[in-house]
């Protein structure tokens, strides 16, 4: 049976406490105080509150004081503080919430309006401690892994052929994360990597790239590219996975994957740097953290333009969008391989980098071709030849 939520009403009215008590208890643990004094009291020893409904107007401690206390005490603070008052100026308000209260309740009080506030508010207690408690997990997790590939690296002797064998365990330790969490991963990390490598080859004699894209580059991009997306299993699942669109809130949250995924990343090369050739994973740090970022500067996390973007994370960006395009979403149809070469190209000098889109119009059929051969069914339409 699901736990019911405490709420704490504290008021000096008699009859309020009755109103409120009677609105709420069908639903939740309900504990009156009748002072701020006793409030205090009760949480000081021990007392279970998830929600705390505070009358202003007091003796004593009047609220605002009891919410400055509440607000400044480590086993108190995260408790959301909702006034009960029948003060109507702004200056009032502007007080209350600059001392941490998440929301004012005029008198005379409305049941059916306490009631969604106190919901609203419960709601967004819980999911603001459940992502906290997954970013703690999330830290727990990647510093066992990292711990783990640091030993085993400290122990490779410092030979090409095991440098290689060490990048390719980092490589799979993070993609089994991202894959455990993600239902668009599989194949899809798969083909983005290979289409990295067919753009980085037909640029690496170009002029504003042969500098950067020698083979050894190209292949680190190679075995970088399919962490692009491992910042996601910090995401919530009802966000990640959610069939429709996001709102506005939970869009915030899911841009966050791009600093995760960087975060985790830099992490494991800092391990890895005193032990073996971390050097790998400066590309896996630059796609995970701006493969969303534009070429007008429109994208995120930075809004960065042109080339202040890193070329890996530019090559990505195209390879990523092309792969989403043909694919099967919760919010979308699968393209046809024309339709997203021609999406992307209506995109090139905005959204992406016009000398990469060029060089995906070169090599469009070889694109066709490695989504054909790591198909996922029935999920991608089926490219043209």
């Amino acid at each position: 049976m699901k736990q019911r939520a405490h709420v704490l009403i504290v008021d000096d009215q008699a009859d309020n406490l009755l109103i409120l008590e009677d609105v709420l208890s069908e639903q939740y643990e309900v504990h009156p105080a009748t002072s701020g004094k006793e409030a205090l009291s009760y949480l000081a020893g021990g007392g279970v509150a998830d929600l705390i409904l505070l009358d202003v107007m007091m003796p004593e401690l009047d609220g605002f004081e009891v919410c400055q206390r509440l607000k400044s005490s480590e086993s108190t603070r995260t408790i959301p503080v909702m006034f009960l008052t029948g003060l109507d100026r702004p200056e009032d308000e502007e007080r209350g919430f600059s001392l941490g209260a998440e929301d004012f309740i005029h008198k005379p009080i409305s049941p059916a309006v306490v009631m969604a506030r106190v919901r609203t508010h419960l709601a967004l207690s819980r999911a603001t401690r459940a992502l906290e408690r997954r970013n703690a997990d999330l830290e727990l997790l990647v510093a066992e892994r990292t711990a783990e590939i640091s030993e085993q690296s400290r122990r490779l002797v410092a030979s090409k052929q095991e440098v290689i064998a060490a990048q390719a365990a980092t490589i799979t330790a993070f993609c089994a994360l991202a894959e455990a969490r993600d239902n668009e991963t599989g194949n899809h990390i798969r083909r983005t990597q290979h289409y990295v490598r067919i753009l980085a080859e037909t640029l690496c004699d170009h002029p504003r790239f042969k500098a950067e894209l020698d083979e050894d580059v190209i292949q680190l991009l190679f075995k970088s590219a399919p962490l692009h997306d491992v910042g996601k299993v910090a995401t919530p699942d009802a966000i990640l996975l959610k069939k429709g669109k996001l709102t506005p809130d939970e869009w915030v949250i899911m841009k966050q994957h791009c600093e995760y995924g960087r975060n985790a990343i830099l992490q494991a090369e800092k391990a890895l740097g005193e032990a073996a050739d971390a050097s790998f994973l400066r590309y896996a740090a630059e796609i995970a953290y701006g493969h969303h970022e534009r070429w007008d500067g429109s994208g995120y996390p930075q809004g960065i333009s042109g080339d202040a973007i890193p070329l890996s994370a530019r090559l990505m960006a195209v390879a990523d969008v092309y792969d989403a395009l043909i694919s099967r979403r919760v919010y979308k149809p699968p393209f046809s391989h024309e339709t997203a070469l021609a999406m992307i190209i209506e995109e090139r000098g905005s959204h992406f980098d016009p000398d990469i889109v060029d060089a995906l119009t070169q090599v469009a059929g070889q694109f066709a071709s490695i989504a054909r051969n790591f198909r996922d069914e029935p999920d991608m339409e089926e490219p043209a030849g």
